[in-house]
């Protein structure tokens, strides 16, 4: 069969790139404006198409490749299976101030200009959870209106990250919109019949490679998934685990979440360990080969924000299965 094509645009730090890579999907484009994040996509994957900036390359970077404002999506009219997108959730969280399609950050218009331009067979977007709140049914109507003018009929679904094999609760709202021939045949996926592992069970071998005499005993008190991981504003914060309610989560399994250790604990260490960079990397569902760009707050804002490999995999699966079945029924697929 022929590959299926994907952009993905605000692609971070490769989450949802990773699990669609993982569903079957080769990225024609991969756009992201963070030139940490963009160096990351480049390391892990040499061979992507990213654009954005490097590290080292002179800001501002409004305006110049990896901004989604200035990616023009014509060249690909035709060639596209799936457009898919982690926009900007501050515009739509609880953390923020809501401001919802008022917020400067609010980059739907772009998502759908871009569908407009290349018309591919299937859209996902994910957001945060906030954007299902009561106050924003009009702009998801807005959004839905949109896509049905387009051609698309879009569909909207809260899932849960533990829902999928991921050591973390992590809502997301997800917005899946495919051309109406095809929509009928696309279902939500699943939840997995086995359970999330705990925080425990997630993090126990990298935990206790310092030779932590503790290590066993904080396992046995890790037992249940981790609260989501806050990734932090570029505006402020540093590498913690969220304000004050979130680390009192954080505490009563086991952790401090004050900020973020550079090493796992040594032999006589005692109190509460903190997360390394690898260990909240594991949380979010990403393998132990997946590298991050740049110091500690620039790595830990990559992997807080991200969205996890394996919810990404599961919902692109779907999509995909959608898009194999009409080929198979005598459908054109891109090239």
């Amino acid at each position: 069969m022929t590959q299926l094509t994907s952009i993905e645009i605000c692609a971070g730090a490769g989450g949802q790139a990773l699990g669609l890579e993982r569903a079957g999907f080769a990225h024609r484009a991969l756009v992201e404006i963070d030139p940490h994040a963009a160096d990351t996509l480049r390391m892990n994957r040499p061979d992507w198409n990213v654009v954005g900036p490097r590290v080292g390359d002179p800001a501002p970077y409004e305006g110049k490749p990896g901004d989604v404002r200035a990616f023009d999506a014509t060249a690909w009219e035709g060639d596209i299976d799936l457009l898919a997108g982690g926009v900007p959730c501050p515009p739509f969280s609880v953390a923020g101030k809501q401001l919802g399609v008022d917020d400067e950050r609010n980059l739907f218009p772009e998502a759908l200009r871009l569908v407009a331009e290349c018309k591919p067979r299937a859209v996902m977007l994910e957001n945060v959870r906030g954007l299902l709140d009561p106050k924003f049914a009009s702009y998801r109507a807005h959004i839905g209106d949109r896509l049905r003018e387009l051609g698309y009929d879009p569909s909207w679904k809260l899932l849960q990250a533990s829902d999928y094999g991921v050591a973390q609760l992590r809502p997301r709202t997800l917005l899946v919109a495919l051309r109406p021939d095809l929509a009928g045949a696309f279902s939500w996926p699943t939840p997995s019949v086995s359970d999330a592992p705990t925080v425990g069970e997630c993090l126990y071998d990298l935990m206790s490679e310092g030779g932590w005499y503790g290590a066993d005993a904080w396992r046995a008190g890790a037992q249940r998934v981790a609260p989501t991981l806050v990734g932090g504003s570029k505006k402020h914060g540093g590498p913690d685990l969220g304000p004050s309610r979130a680390r009192r989560e954080w505490a009563a399994i086991g952790v401090d979440g004050r900020g973020l250790a550079d090493a796992a604990p040594p032999p006589g260490f005692t109190g509460m360990p903190r997360l390394t960079l690898r260990m909240a990397a594991r949380l979010q569902g990403f393998d132990d080969s997946w590298s991050f760009a740049g110091r500690k707050t620039a790595q830990y804002r990559q992997i807080g924000n991200a969205f996890p490999p394996p919810v990404a995999e599961a919902v692109g699966r779907q999509i995909a299965a959608v898009l194999r079945n009409s080929e198979a029924a005598g459908y054109q697929v891109a090239a």
